[in-house]
């Protein structure tokens, strides 16, 4: 496990929206045979995802992006509207970066190629719910050539605090909100409540989105 794992004592509530049958019961039996896991939900389709997953109040959502219907990304945007708290990790095939963009910009916290291994899904899904964003080796490689400037953007600097800027440029640096708490010796309270605030400034629903908000 990395570092940045939820609390031992914690049972990850575990959501999946998946329209390929095989595989959804795969993910929900990996999910369910595993310690500190567990399957409350597994959707084949994002309409059946809102009506069912605020009742089963998941912790994290593992999301494809290619769904009958409504489409992943116009579903994690509804389901952050609808659930604020919950972590949403997309696990698909694409990784055109149209499409993860579109995802990350939606309000997704993470983004894995279908391909990685059981146990690097359930490390990223411990690693989301500790506030962290996990990704493909090669989508964060994308994600960092997308960048125009290694200066905070423009657009973004002078709308936040100081002390919001300070914070929101050790998350772009790859620290949790703990570990920013720890390290500006401010309460973990105090770091949520200036993230929120900067969520409000800059119109996004998630510490990724926020993020490439400062960073592109």
């Amino acid at each position: 496990m990395t570092r940045m794992t939820a609390a031992k004592s914690e049972v990850i509530r575990v959501a999946i929206v998946e329209d390929h049958e095989a595989l959804r019961a795969s993910l929900a039996r990996l999910i369910g045979r595993t310690p500190g896991y567990v399957c409350v939900a597994a959707c084949a389709d994002a309409e059946s995802a809102l009506r069912e997953l605020p009742a089963a109040k998941p912790h994290v959502v593992l999301m494809d992006l290619q769904l009958p219907g409504m489409s992943g990304a116009e579903c994690i945007a509804r389901l952050r509207e609808r659930m604020p708290s919950a972590e949403i990790l997309v696990l698909t095939v694409y990784h055109d970066e149209d499409r993860v963009f579109e995802a990350l910009k939606a309000g997704a916290s993470g983004y894995l190629l279908k391909r990685a291994d059981s146990r690097r899904i359930l490390e990223a899904i411990a690693e989301v719910r500790a506030g962290g964003a996990p990704m493909t080796s090669e989508i964060a490689r994308m994600v960092v050539r997308s960048f125009r400037q290694d200066s905070p953007s423009a657009s973004v600097k002078g709308r936040l605090t100081a002390r919001e800027e300070e914070i929101l440029d050790l998350l772009a640096h790859g620290l949790v909100p703990k570990e920013v708490a720890a390290k500006l010796g401010i309460s973990y309270f105090t770091v949520q409540t200036h993230i929120k605030s900067i969520y409000e400034k800059l119109h996004v629903r998630s510490r990724t989105e926020a993020v490439l908000r400062w960073l592109h």
